[in-house]
């Protein structure tokens, strides 16, 4: 008999491709294409209405001559993400691969090099999973505007053209454990045949993970630019910008500070999911030095606070004053927001052990009180420049009760009906 573990399609084989998913919290988004030389960001094409006869030349600048993937890698490690994610194809159409379908592609550009080739080695090569962003909007195809505009015979060729484009970028890569759509309007489930799409790339890549942007559900749900409503009934990923635009736009310096990523990082953890940050590098293939900057500033924090943030089933405690809070088995992490060298925990059940400032190790005095558990002890500055996480170490399972405070009979009385 099979061992169904190893059938990716049962429920079991699900759960094993997703395991690694679950675990890795931390990607790196990258928006780039021929949108990168304008420097107006990736919408460009769009918003500004170029002309195609204006903007398909681009390709003739696109050189890519500080295209060095393996930097991209290097510095996703440093920065503690455990997979990357490339835009293959953007809304502009530009294909970073040598396609034989689609002839708007990096090997007919200046570039006259399989970018994605590159992409997917250097990846592997840092230890990395490959994830491929692929969309299925096109701007520059004609199909596509004439098919959501009532042609039915260039909406059927647009949708065949989709499927064998999907087909030839999920084989001819090796394994690719992430295929991020995106842009499915204007045409519906049924026309764009998502089921049948994901079937064939299922096919082609068996441990492959698929977001829910084709209109199907598939493996993991993507907020975008916000945590303000998680999905925690099933996998998820907040994809966020580093700063304002996803691709490259040197006047664009409203960059999120280290502290900042942390915290976003955190709140995504303890909602147990991840967060898949982006970068825009230049035309040349260059990541801006402020965005390494942050990123490395990153890494450095989570090499001494790793173990909140990284595996272990989460949840957020109910009510806190301090900000995110990550638990893994007995062990409880708060990340705090606002630092402060007091810190009072409402109604936590289980008894603190003991309790330290996690990226030095420093112990903390624990007092208990009937529905208090007060930590005193801190330094009178926070000891860490980005954000200081305090590691509680219970005798049970982390539980709250916030539904009661003692004595308060004695100022709200019962009043007679």
């Amino acid at each position: 008999m099979a061992d169904p573990t190893n059938n990716p399609r049962s429920a079991q084989g699900h759960a094993n491709r997703l395991d690694w998913f679950l675990k890795a919290r931390f990607g790196m988004f990258i928006h780039w294409g021929l949108y990168a030389l304008l420097g107006q960001g990736e919408w460009a094409m769009n918003r500004q209405r170029i002309p195609l006869d204006e903007y398909l030349p681009l390709a003739d600048q696109f050189k890519a001559e500080n295209y060095r993937p393996r930097e991209w890698a290097k510095l996703a490690r440093q920065a503690g993400m455990k997979y990357m994610v490339l835009t293959s194809k953007h809304h502009e159409g530009f294909c970073l691969w040598d396609s034989k379908i689609c002839k708007f592609n990096a090997v007919n550009s200046a570039a006259k090099r399989d970018l994605l080739a590159e992409y997917v080695e250097a990846v592997r090569a840092e230890g990395l999973k490959v994830g491929l962003y692929y969309s299925l909007g096109d701007w520059r195809h004609p199909d596509w505007f004439a098919g959501w505009q009532g042609d039915d015979a260039a909406r059927e060729r647009f949708m065949d053209w989709t499927h064998d484009i999907v087909r030839e970028l999920m084989s001819n890569y090796g394994q690719i454990d992430i295929l991020w759509y995106d842009l499915p309007q204007n045409y519906t489930p049924m026309q764009w045949r998502s089921v049948e799409l994901n079937a064939m790339v299922r096919q082609l890549q068996p441990q492959i993970l698929i977001n829910n942007r084709a209109y199907t559900t598939e493996d993991f749900a993507t907020p975008e630019q916000h945590l303000t409503a998680i999905p925690v009934n099933r996998p998820w990923e907040i994809c966020m910008t580093l700063n304002d635009n996803w691709g490259y736009c040197p006047a664009d310096l409203n960059y999120k500070t280290p502290r900042e990523v942390a915290l976003t990082l955190a709140t995504a953890s303890a909602g147990g999911g991840n967060l898949l940050l982006n970068v825009g590098p230049d035309g040349t293939g260059r990541i801006p030095e402020e965005s390494q900057k942050i990123l490395q500033s990153v890494g450095q924090w989570l090499k001494r606070n790793a173990q909140a943030v990284y595996p272990g089933p989460r949840f957020t405690i109910s009510f806190n004053q301090w900000g995110p809070t990550t638990i893994d088995g007995f062990n409880m992490y708060l990340h705090l927001k606002t630092y402060q060298n007091k810190i009072t925990i409402g109604g936590l059940i289980p008894q603190v052990r003991r309790a330290s400032i996690l990226s030095t190790g420093q112990e903390l005095t624990i007092q208990r009180r009937p529905t208090q558990t007060i930590l005193t002890g801190l330094p009178e500055r926070s000891p860490d420049e980005v954000l200081t996480v305090i590691h509680l170490e219970l005798d049970g399972p982390p539980d709250q009760d916030i539904g009661r405070i003692i004595g308060g009979a004695d100022f709200f009385p019962v009043l007679p009906a």
